[in-house]
Protein backbone atom coordinates (compact mmCIF):
# COMPACT_ATOMS: atom_id res chain seq x y z
CA UNK A 1 0.00 0.00 0.00
CA UNK A 2 1.44 3.37 -1.03
CA UNK A 3 2.14 5.90 1.73
CA UNK A 4 -0.12 8.96 1.60
CA UNK A 5 1.06 10.80 4.75
CA UNK A 6 2.63 14.23 4.23
CA UNK A 7 6.18 13.20 5.24
CA UNK A 8 6.26 10.77 2.31
CA UNK A 9 4.46 12.79 -0.35
CA UNK A 10 7.70 13.41 -2.25
CA UNK A 11 7.98 9.69 -2.98
CA UNK A 12 4.95 10.10 -5.28
CA UNK A 13 3.63 6.65 -4.47
CA UNK A 14 6.94 4.88 -5.00
CA UNK A 15 8.57 2.70 -2.35
CA UNK A 16 11.76 3.76 -0.54
CA UNK A 17 13.53 0.85 -2.22
CA UNK A 18 12.58 2.19 -5.64
CA UNK A 19 13.72 5.72 -4.83
CA UNK A 20 16.72 5.15 -2.55
CA UNK A 21 17.74 1.58 -3.35
CA UNK A 22 20.81 2.65 -5.28
CA UNK A 23 22.20 4.79 -2.47
CA UNK A 24 24.75 3.85 0.18
CA UNK A 25 23.01 4.00 3.55
CA UNK A 26 22.56 5.44 6.07
CA UNK A 27 22.11 8.80 4.39
CA UNK A 28 19.97 11.90 4.42
CA UNK A 29 18.08 12.76 1.24
CA UNK A 30 16.82 16.35 1.02
CA UNK A 31 13.97 17.54 -1.17
CA UNK A 32 14.93 20.94 -2.58
CA UNK A 33 11.48 21.45 -4.06
CA UNK A 34 9.80 21.04 -0.67
CA UNK A 35 12.33 23.36 0.96
CA UNK A 36 11.35 26.00 -1.60
CA UNK A 37 7.64 25.39 -1.04
CA UNK A 38 8.11 25.80 2.71
CA UNK A 39 10.06 28.99 2.10
CA UNK A 40 7.42 30.35 -0.23
CA UNK A 41 4.69 29.73 2.35
CA UNK A 42 6.62 31.55 5.08
CA UNK A 43 7.55 34.36 2.72
CA UNK A 44 3.87 34.76 1.88
CA UNK A 45 3.05 35.37 5.54
CA UNK A 46 5.88 37.89 5.73
CA UNK A 47 4.67 39.70 2.60
CA UNK A 48 1.10 39.96 3.86
CA UNK A 49 1.95 41.07 7.41
CA UNK A 50 5.36 42.72 7.28
CA UNK A 51 6.82 40.29 9.84
CA UNK A 52 10.33 38.89 9.47
CA UNK A 53 11.15 35.19 9.54
CA UNK A 54 14.44 33.84 10.84
CA UNK A 55 15.86 30.34 10.46
CA UNK A 56 16.46 28.69 13.85
CA UNK A 57 19.66 26.85 13.02
CA UNK A 58 19.44 24.44 15.95
CA UNK A 59 16.64 22.73 14.00
CA UNK A 60 18.14 22.93 10.50
CA UNK A 61 21.76 23.85 9.95
CA UNK A 62 22.51 22.17 6.62
CA UNK A 63 24.31 25.19 5.24
CA UNK A 64 24.59 23.68 1.77
CA UNK A 65 20.85 24.39 1.52
CA UNK A 66 21.05 27.95 2.83
CA UNK A 67 21.14 29.40 -0.71
CA UNK A 68 17.83 27.61 -1.37
CA UNK A 69 16.19 29.29 1.64
CA UNK A 70 17.97 32.65 1.36
CA UNK A 71 15.30 34.36 -0.82
CA UNK A 72 12.63 33.70 1.79
CA UNK A 73 14.24 34.54 5.12
CA UNK A 74 15.39 37.70 6.87
CA UNK A 75 18.25 36.01 8.66
CA UNK A 76 19.19 33.36 11.18
CA UNK A 77 18.72 32.68 14.85
CA UNK A 78 21.61 31.20 16.79
CA UNK A 79 21.98 29.56 20.20
CA UNK A 80 25.58 30.57 20.67
CA UNK A 81 28.85 31.66 19.14
CA UNK A 82 29.33 29.00 16.49
CA UNK A 83 25.79 29.09 15.13
CA UNK A 84 26.08 32.88 14.96
CA UNK A 85 29.28 32.53 12.96
CA UNK A 86 27.60 29.97 10.69
CA UNK A 87 24.73 32.31 9.87
CA UNK A 88 27.06 35.27 9.39
CA UNK A 89 29.37 33.42 7.01
CA UNK A 90 26.90 31.32 5.06
CA UNK A 91 24.16 33.93 4.63
CA UNK A 92 26.13 37.15 4.14
CA UNK A 93 24.05 40.30 4.34
CA UNK A 94 21.28 38.64 6.34
CA UNK A 95 20.43 39.43 9.96
CA UNK A 96 22.04 37.34 12.71
CA UNK A 97 20.12 37.02 15.98
CA UNK A 98 21.43 35.11 18.98
CA UNK A 99 19.92 33.96 22.25
CA UNK A 100 21.82 32.00 24.88
CA UNK A 101 20.85 31.08 28.42
CA UNK A 102 24.13 32.59 29.58
CA UNK A 103 27.04 34.02 27.60
CA UNK A 104 30.68 33.26 28.39
CA UNK A 105 33.15 36.07 28.82
CA UNK A 106 35.72 34.40 26.57
CA UNK A 107 33.18 34.18 23.70
CA UNK A 108 31.47 37.52 23.87
CA UNK A 109 33.85 39.78 21.98
CA UNK A 110 33.96 37.35 19.06
CA UNK A 111 30.16 37.04 19.17
CA UNK A 112 29.92 40.79 18.66
CA UNK A 113 31.63 40.32 15.29
CA UNK A 114 28.79 38.16 13.98
CA UNK A 115 25.49 39.00 15.68
CA UNK A 116 23.44 42.13 15.10
CA UNK A 117 20.69 41.26 17.60
CA UNK A 118 21.61 39.81 21.00
CA UNK A 119 18.96 38.53 23.41
CA UNK A 120 19.74 38.02 27.09
CA UNK A 121 18.04 35.54 29.39
CA UNK A 122 18.17 37.50 32.62
CA UNK A 123 18.61 41.03 33.96
CA UNK A 124 21.96 39.92 35.38
CA UNK A 125 23.26 38.94 31.95
CA UNK A 126 21.92 42.17 30.47
CA UNK A 127 23.69 44.13 33.19
CA UNK A 128 26.98 42.26 32.61
CA UNK A 129 27.16 42.33 28.81
CA UNK A 130 24.56 44.85 27.67
CA UNK A 131 26.62 48.05 27.86
CA UNK A 132 29.45 46.48 25.85
CA UNK A 133 27.03 45.17 23.21
CA UNK A 134 25.23 48.51 23.01
CA UNK A 135 28.56 50.33 22.58
CA UNK A 136 29.27 47.98 19.66
CA UNK A 137 26.04 49.10 17.99
CA UNK A 138 24.02 45.94 18.62
CA UNK A 139 20.25 45.73 19.06
CA UNK A 140 19.52 44.19 22.45
CA UNK A 141 16.59 42.18 23.75
CA UNK A 142 15.53 40.35 26.88
CA UNK A 143 13.78 36.99 26.89
CA UNK A 144 10.63 37.05 29.00
CA UNK A 145 8.70 34.19 30.56
CA UNK A 146 4.95 34.88 30.27
CA UNK A 147 4.26 31.92 32.58
CA UNK A 148 1.67 30.57 30.17
CA UNK A 149 2.05 26.84 29.47
CA UNK A 150 0.43 25.49 26.32
CA UNK A 151 2.39 22.25 26.00
CA UNK A 152 1.17 18.89 27.23
CA UNK A 153 2.95 15.69 28.13
CA UNK A 154 6.52 16.93 28.47
CA UNK A 155 6.76 19.57 31.19
CA UNK A 156 10.52 19.04 31.47
CA UNK A 157 10.87 20.78 28.08
CA UNK A 158 8.27 23.48 28.75
CA UNK A 159 9.98 26.89 29.16
CA UNK A 160 6.92 28.17 31.03
CA UNK A 161 6.82 25.32 33.55
CA UNK A 162 7.48 26.27 37.20
CA UNK A 163 11.21 26.36 37.85
CA UNK A 164 12.21 26.88 34.22
CA UNK A 165 15.66 28.40 33.74
CA UNK A 166 14.54 30.28 30.65
CA UNK A 167 13.19 33.82 30.51
CA UNK A 168 12.46 36.64 32.93
CA UNK A 169 9.11 36.60 34.72
CA UNK A 170 7.21 39.79 35.47
CA UNK A 171 8.05 39.49 39.16
CA UNK A 172 11.75 39.27 38.28
CA UNK A 173 11.37 42.23 35.91
CA UNK A 174 9.79 44.33 38.65
CA UNK A 175 12.50 43.41 41.14
CA UNK A 176 15.58 43.74 38.90
CA UNK A 177 14.93 45.84 35.80
CA UNK A 178 16.09 49.36 36.56
CA UNK A 179 15.41 52.24 34.20
CA UNK A 180 19.06 52.09 33.19
CA UNK A 181 18.69 48.45 32.12
CA UNK A 182 15.40 49.05 30.32
CA UNK A 183 17.03 51.84 28.33
CA UNK A 184 19.47 49.30 26.88
CA UNK A 185 16.66 47.30 25.29
CA UNK A 186 15.28 47.49 21.78
CA UNK A 187 13.19 44.34 21.98
CA UNK A 188 11.45 41.59 23.88
CA UNK A 189 11.72 37.90 23.06
CA UNK A 190 9.70 34.88 24.13
CA UNK A 191 9.77 31.25 23.05
CA UNK A 192 7.09 29.00 24.53
CA UNK A 193 5.93 26.70 21.71
CA UNK A 194 7.08 23.39 20.23
CA UNK A 195 5.56 22.07 16.98
CA UNK A 196 2.31 23.85 17.84
CA UNK A 197 -0.52 25.58 15.99
CA UNK A 198 -1.38 29.27 16.13
CA UNK A 199 -4.17 28.87 18.68
CA UNK A 200 -1.46 28.31 21.29
CA UNK A 201 0.37 31.39 20.04
CA UNK A 202 -2.84 33.36 20.42
CA UNK A 203 -3.16 32.17 24.02
CA UNK A 204 0.45 33.14 24.70
CA UNK A 205 0.09 36.57 23.08
CA UNK A 206 -2.79 37.32 25.44
CA UNK A 207 -0.61 36.38 28.42
CA UNK A 208 2.23 38.55 27.12
CA UNK A 209 -0.16 41.47 26.71
CA UNK A 210 -1.42 41.02 30.23
CA UNK A 211 1.99 40.79 31.87
CA UNK A 212 4.21 42.95 29.65
CA UNK A 213 1.79 45.10 27.68
CA UNK A 214 2.98 48.23 29.48
CA UNK A 215 6.61 47.52 28.50
CA UNK A 216 6.18 46.68 24.82
CA UNK A 217 5.27 50.17 23.53
CA UNK A 218 8.79 51.21 24.52
CA UNK A 219 10.32 48.50 22.29
CA UNK A 220 11.23 48.47 18.59
CA UNK A 221 10.73 44.76 18.03
CA UNK A 222 9.07 41.67 19.44
CA UNK A 223 10.39 38.18 18.70
CA UNK A 224 7.71 35.47 18.98
CA UNK A 225 10.32 32.72 19.13
CA UNK A 226 10.03 29.35 17.45
CA UNK A 227 7.90 26.25 17.64
CA UNK A 228 5.45 27.55 15.02
CA UNK A 229 4.56 24.59 12.77
CA UNK A 230 3.50 26.95 9.99
CA UNK A 231 4.19 24.60 7.07
CA UNK A 232 2.35 21.63 8.56
CA UNK A 233 -0.80 20.68 6.64
CA UNK A 234 -3.81 22.15 8.44
CA UNK A 235 -1.90 24.86 10.31
CA UNK A 236 -4.12 27.93 10.90
CA UNK A 237 -2.22 30.61 8.98
CA UNK A 238 -5.04 33.15 9.21
CA UNK A 239 -4.90 33.04 13.00
CA UNK A 240 -1.12 33.42 12.91
CA UNK A 241 -1.45 36.54 10.79
CA UNK A 242 -4.04 37.96 13.18
CA UNK A 243 -1.62 37.43 16.07
CA UNK A 244 1.15 39.21 14.18
CA UNK A 245 -1.06 42.16 13.30
CA UNK A 246 -2.32 42.37 16.88
CA UNK A 247 1.25 42.79 18.13
CA UNK A 248 2.12 45.30 15.42
CA UNK A 249 -0.98 47.42 15.98
CA UNK A 250 -0.99 47.19 19.78
CA UNK A 251 2.66 48.03 20.41
CA UNK A 252 4.08 49.47 17.18
CA UNK A 253 6.79 46.81 16.96
CA UNK A 254 8.51 44.92 14.18
CA UNK A 255 7.57 41.26 14.65
CA UNK A 256 10.11 38.47 14.24
CA UNK A 257 9.44 34.74 14.23
CA UNK A 258 12.20 32.13 14.34
CA UNK A 259 10.81 28.72 13.33
CA UNK A 260 13.26 25.91 12.75
CA UNK A 261 11.49 22.72 11.74
CA UNK A 262 8.90 24.62 9.69
CA UNK A 263 11.58 25.56 7.14
CA UNK A 264 12.49 21.91 6.48
CA UNK A 265 9.28 20.09 7.44
CA UNK A 266 8.63 17.04 5.25
CA UNK A 267 11.55 18.03 3.04
CA UNK A 268 13.78 15.05 3.50
CA UNK A 269 14.35 11.48 4.56
CA UNK A 270 16.74 9.39 6.59
CA UNK A 271 17.31 6.31 4.44
CA UNK A 272 18.41 3.20 6.30
CA UNK A 273 18.52 -0.53 5.64
CA UNK A 274 17.34 -3.40 7.82
CA UNK A 275 20.41 -5.64 8.16
CA UNK A 276 18.85 -8.43 10.20
CA UNK A 277 15.75 -9.54 12.10
CA UNK A 278 16.20 -11.28 15.44
CA UNK A 279 13.78 -12.74 17.96
CA UNK A 280 14.15 -13.18 21.71
CA UNK A 281 11.39 -14.10 24.17
CA UNK A 282 8.77 -13.35 21.58
CA UNK A 283 10.17 -9.91 20.74
CA UNK A 284 11.21 -9.40 17.13
CA UNK A 285 13.95 -6.80 16.60
CA UNK A 286 14.99 -5.07 13.39
CA UNK A 287 18.67 -4.18 13.31
CA UNK A 288 19.41 -1.12 11.16
CA UNK A 289 22.52 0.49 9.75
CA UNK A 290 21.71 3.89 11.30
CA UNK A 291 21.99 5.28 14.81
CA UNK A 292 19.64 7.49 16.79
CA UNK A 293 22.59 9.15 18.53
CA UNK A 294 24.24 10.07 15.23
CA UNK A 295 21.33 10.44 12.80
CA UNK A 296 18.22 11.38 14.82
CA UNK A 297 19.22 12.58 18.30
CA UNK A 298 15.80 14.15 18.91
CA UNK A 299 14.57 10.60 19.55
CA UNK A 300 16.84 10.50 22.60
CA UNK A 301 16.74 14.09 23.75
CA UNK A 302 13.05 14.87 23.24
CA UNK A 303 9.76 12.93 23.39
CA UNK A 304 9.84 12.54 19.63
CA UNK A 305 8.77 9.68 17.36
CA UNK A 306 9.67 10.21 13.70
CA UNK A 307 7.25 9.04 11.01
CA UNK A 308 8.23 5.65 9.64
CA UNK A 309 7.38 4.55 6.10
CA UNK A 310 4.74 1.83 6.12
CA UNK A 311 3.93 2.14 9.82
CA UNK A 312 0.41 2.65 11.11
CA UNK A 313 -0.10 5.95 12.94
CA UNK A 314 -0.56 5.54 16.68
CA UNK A 315 0.65 1.93 16.81
CA UNK A 316 4.37 2.36 17.24
CA UNK A 317 6.00 0.88 14.15
CA UNK A 318 3.46 -1.80 13.27
CA UNK A 319 3.57 -2.39 9.55
CA UNK A 320 0.47 -1.74 7.49
CA UNK A 321 -1.65 -4.87 7.15
CA UNK A 322 0.07 -6.76 9.98
CA UNK A 323 -0.21 -7.08 13.74
CA UNK A 324 3.54 -7.26 14.22
CA UNK A 325 5.67 -4.54 15.78
CA UNK A 326 9.43 -4.41 15.52
CA UNK A 327 11.62 -2.41 17.90
CA UNK A 328 14.28 -0.74 15.77
CA UNK A 329 17.88 -0.85 16.93
CA UNK A 330 21.31 0.09 15.69
CA UNK A 331 24.01 -2.47 14.93
CA UNK A 332 26.39 -1.37 17.69
CA UNK A 333 26.58 -3.63 20.76
CA UNK A 334 27.26 -1.10 23.52
CA UNK A 335 24.76 -0.59 26.32
CA UNK A 336 21.98 -2.67 27.86
CA UNK A 337 19.07 -4.25 26.03
CA UNK A 338 15.90 -2.30 26.79
CA UNK A 339 13.82 -3.34 23.77
CA UNK A 340 10.18 -2.36 23.61
CA UNK A 341 7.70 -2.28 20.77
CA UNK A 342 5.65 0.82 21.57
CA UNK A 343 7.66 3.40 19.65
CA UNK A 344 8.90 3.80 16.11
CA UNK A 345 12.46 4.07 17.41
CA UNK A 346 12.61 2.19 20.69
CA UNK A 347 15.54 1.81 23.13
CA UNK A 348 17.45 -1.32 22.26
CA UNK A 349 21.18 -0.77 22.58
CA UNK A 350 21.82 2.03 24.99
CA UNK A 351 22.36 5.24 23.05
CA UNK A 352 21.82 3.65 19.64
CA UNK A 353 18.11 3.27 18.97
Amino acid sequence: MAETRAPFAALQGKTPEAVFGGLVTPCYVLDEGQLRRNGELLAGVAARTGCRFLLAQKAFSNYDCYPVLAPYLAGTEASGLFEARLGFEELPGKEVHVFCGAYREQDFDELLRYAGHIVFNSPAQLRKFGPRARAAGKSLGLRINPECSTQEGHAIYDPCAPGSRLGTTRAQWNAQMTEELISLLDGIHFHTLCEQDSDDLETTIKAVAEKFGDVLPRMKWLNLGGGHHVTRPGYDIDRLERCIRFAQQSWGVTVYLEPGEAWALNAGFLASRVLDLTENSGVKNAILDCSAACHMPDVIEMPYQPPLYGAVEGTGNREQGTEEAFPLGGRWPEGPDEGRADAAIAPDEGTDK
